[in-house]
């Protein structure tokens, strides 16, 4: 019951200097604007393609500086944010693919998308099948006449192969232009190589991992060069709602910021980590597309900028003397996910990707032994004697 003393306390409450015309200032930085819905001039249904926000799940001026940004890194016409990595890739193929189709996907992803495909995609009706991505052959042999979508990492997770892009794409649209080549190029990011130049069809990241680089937001991006493509992305997209949060695409929009910084920091770092463990004797093998006994060393100059700040590497031992070494870290963190400012590590074959078959995991070489690390920013001395003290406490002398 409204107090006589205080004449419409309520309705003044809700909506003095609340006017929505009164908001268009013009901030250096994009406001993160909350509302879920906006002042209609008129009724009836809107075109939702002529830039005018209706509902917050259709269109969000912080989530369009976002898209509009990746959009311009990627080299792109089109951006599209998603609430997470996984959300795009699977927008995707729910876009392009439906029961009865085929999809080739590499062989070594990460353990989400292959849990996906395996496990998700193959009982909506789709067939699946996974390919080593760096064979050509294999991959044109693959083709079927109801292949639609071709997916792959343009560096793979966790073994760090780096793909020949343009050689896929090519060969692809070689047999047929309405194959839609996906490429996740999360490890990779638009500063050391852009899929969409080099014949890809759409480009997905993991947001959450180089592009925003402090590890507190999950999100997913995608780019493309078709607009029929981002017409039918866009009605995925606002349909199932797997749309970011306003703050959470301000908070990736203000990480891309200094991408242009991190990447050769991170790059700096990795290289001369992977050095050091390529010559620790406690160390079985070294996987860093950057150093020249990588299998891959060549075509990463061919296809890109450089590498990232993602190693990959396997102790000498058994398990149990790399989980040692992963609980005896102190500057790096034991933790999935990569790409933050800080140095992570993780056990692939228990952790990111332990819902894949073991199998599986053998014929690729991910060993119970392997660690992903990304490499962080800090100073590369301290990561490096880090390491050192961890390695000597799993594997003192004589143990390996």
């Amino acid at each position: 019951m409204s107090n006589p003393g205080f004449p419409s306390f309520g309705t003044d409450a809700i909506h003095a200097g609340q006017d929505p015309e009164k908001f268009n200032f013009k901030s250096a930085v994009p406001p993160i604007t909350m509302a879920s819905t906006y002042q209609r001039s008129d009724t009836g249904i809107p075109d939702l393609t002529n830039g005018k926000y209706i509902y917050s799940r259709l269109g969000n001026p912080t989530r369009e500086c976002l898209e509009q940004c990746i959009a311009k890194l990627e080299n792109a016409k089109h951006g599209l944010a998603f609430s997470s990595g996984m959300a795009a890739i699977t927008g995707c193929i729910q876009t392009f693919a439906k029961a009865g189709d085929h999809v080739i996907c590499g062989d070594d992803v990460y353990g989400g998308t292959n849990w996906y495909f395996n496990n998700i995609a193959n009982k909506n009706g789709l067939q699946v099948d996974m390919v080593d991505m760096r064979n050509i052959d294999a991959v044109v042999a693959a083709v079927k006449d109801n292949t639609q979508i071709v997916f792959f990492e343009s560096m793979t997770n966790p073994l760090l192969r780096v793909v020949d892009v343009a050689a896929v794409a090519e060969a692809v649209h070689r047999i047929r232009d309405d194959i839609v080549v996906i490429v996740d190029n999360t490890f990779m990011t638009p500063w050391n190589m852009r899929p969409l130049d080099l014949g890809a069809d759409i480009v997905v990241h993991s947001a959450t991992k180089y592009i925003n680089g402090h590890s507190d937001v999950v999100c997913g991006l995608l780019s493309t060069n078709s607009n029929n493509m981002r017409e039918a992305l866009f009605m995925t997209q606002i349909t199932l709602g797997g749309v970011p949060s306003p703050f959470d695409s301000y908070l990736v929009n203000r990480g891309m910021k200094t991408l242009h910084l991190r990447m050769p920091r991170h790059a700096e770092n990795a290289l001369k980590v992977s050095e050091w463990l390529e010559a620790n004797p406690r160390i079985e093998k070294v996987y860093y597309p950057g150093l020249p006994s990588h299998p891959e060393h060549e075509t990463l100059k061919k296809v890109a900028r450089g590498a990232p700040g993602i190693i990959t590497f396997s102790t000498k031992g058994q398990e149990e003397h790399a989980v040692k070494f992963l609980k005896s870290t102190k500057v790096v963190t034991l933790a999935v996910s990569l790409g933050g400012y800080e140095s992570l590590a993780e056990h692939p074959a228990s952790m990111t990707h332990a819902n894949v078959p073991k199998e599986h995991r053998e014929a690729l070489g991910i060993t119970d032994t392997m660690i992903r690390m990304s490499v962080g920013l800090e100073d590369a001395e301290d990561i490096i004697a880090d390491l050192d003290n961890a390695l000597k406490q799993a594997l003192p002398e004589g143990n390996f």
